[in-house]
């Protein structure tokens, strides 16, 4: 059926082209073939895309016994990523809506491939930099290639959960960066891994566009200047900019922590050592797997069975989200597991965000609405952690050369507040706007 992203003329067949066979708007491909050629590439995409945020809070030690990082120039170093795949989101808005996530993604990998081979020779703080940011804009695309893809393959019901799923491949890839990375760092060193990664990087390219079939009638029916046009549209509408503070902050905030600054604060607040470090990064992994799966479940049951919109559900796992961070930062005991898989199931819960911006917006603006979004949530993203590594920095390093416990507390608690905040007047907007209509 067409309705669900499926097609519903089996007798059409797709014609094939180069990079791979192209599918009419209502070719039946099968749930299957829909899983497993279109879906599944991109999701090992954003798996890959999550392994490159991720790797440097387990690398971290490496870089900074090898190169002589700061707090401020590891926070910086890594922070690069965020900015190159902020900086790109707007064109990548553009470019997606226009030429289709296939190519765009296949053609981007192969930037963050090289940006990867770049990181493994460097051997100063300004090329690791550069090279982050290249590897940054190179997976720029690979969770909101994703989105668009399934905007166009799933029925609008089911877009959350077709998210979740491709967003729980990256919390995948996330757990990838943790234990097991830290074990290949052990045996080849930082720098091959690298190499590794780049390589699967191509490889994932490759499929992407040999193996993912092409949607007919793809073709933009307007000009460049009216697709960019259509980016004024999304910046002027008041429901974007009642959601896209709050899912930015939020969204970046956490990503800040998570990708970077988790690592450390396990080692230096917890006590553990770069083994017990590793376990917990994985643990934090895998509640965001779990976590990103139940939003979305929740989401669509709650969607088909009672009425309630995506933005509902948000709001509730949000609220659990916020108590779990305020219970990591006071609770005497900061060793208890319940929090910390809170805080990693829910961290990114408000990119719940993205479908229902997506849906206010239809599915001709969908690429520039999500990127949209993400410029906002990467370039907090990149201001967060950059501004961790400073306010570390304030406080005299421990006898073993971690950071003071004390700067850690008041980075993130002064980050909860400011989330708290957006949370609230996003709350009162909703409300506002509920009275008006």
């Amino acid at each position: 059926m067409e309705g669900e992203g499926l097609g519903s003329r089996p007798g059409d067949r797709p014609v094939e082209r180069a990079g791979g066979p192209v599918v009419g708007a209502q070719d039946d491909i099968g749930v299957a073939r829909l899983a497993f050629m279109v879906l599944a590439p991109f999701a090992a995409g954003y798996f890959m895309t999550y392994l490159f945020r991720s790797v440097n809070a387990v690398v971290q030690p490496d870089l900074v016994a090898d190169i002589g990082l700061t707090a401020a120039g590891l926070g910086l170093l890594t922070a690069a990523y965020f900015l190159g795949y902020g900086a790109w989101q707007v064109p990548l808005g553009v470019l997606l809506d226009r030429y289709g996530p296939r190519r765009v993604q296949a053609a981007q990998f192969v930037v963050a491939a090289v940006g990867a081979i770049v990181f493994a020779v460097g051997n100063d703080q300004l090329t690791l930099t550069i090279a982050r940011g290249l590897i940054g804009l190179g997976v720029a695309g690979g969770l909101m290639s994703s989105f668009k893809l399934v905007v166009m393959w799933v029925s609008t019901a089911r877009v959350p959960l077709a998210n979740a799923c491709v967003m729980a491949s990256g919390g995948l890839g996330a757990v990838a960066a943790a234990k097991p990375t830290d074990l290949l760092v052990g045996m080849i060193g930082w720098r091959w891994t690298f190499v590794v990664l780049a390589i699967a990087t191509l490889v994932n390219a490759a499929v992407i566009y040999f193996v993912v079939p092409e949607k007919a009638n793809r073709a933009p029916t307007s000009t460049w200047r009216a697709q960019v046009k259509g980016l004024g549209v999304i910046f002027g509408d008041r429901f974007f900019w009642r959601v896209a503070p709050f899912v930015g902050l939020s969204c970046g905030g956490y990503l800040a922590f998570q990708t970077l600054w988790a690592g450390p604060w396990v080692r230096d607040v917890l006590g553990y050592d770069r083994d017990g470090v590793a376990d917990r990064l994985t643990l934090l992994a895998f509640a965001f797997v779990c976590g990103t799966l139940l939003g979305g479940v929740l989401a669509d049951v709650a969607r088909r069975r009672f009425g309630i919109g995506v933005l509902g559900v948000m709001n509730l796992l949000v609220t659990l989200y916020l108590l779990s961070h305020l219970a990591l930062l006071f609770e005497p005991t900061r060793t208890s597991l319940v929090p910390w898989l809170l805080f990693g199931a829910f961290g990114q819960i408000a990119i719940m965000g993205y479908p229902a911006a997506s849906e206010r917006f239809g599915p001709e603006l969908a690429g520039r609405t999500n990127t949209a979004l993400n410029l906002l949530t990467f370039l907090v993203a990149f201001a967060v952690q950059y501004a961790v590594g400073a306010a570390l920095d304030l406080w005299p390093r421990n006898a073993s050369g971690g950071y003071h416990p004390d700067g850690y507390f008041w980075a993130l608690a002064v980050h909860l507040a400011v989330v708290v905040a957006a949370f609230a007047l996003y709350l009162r907007l909703g409300a506002a706007r509920a009275r008006g209509s």
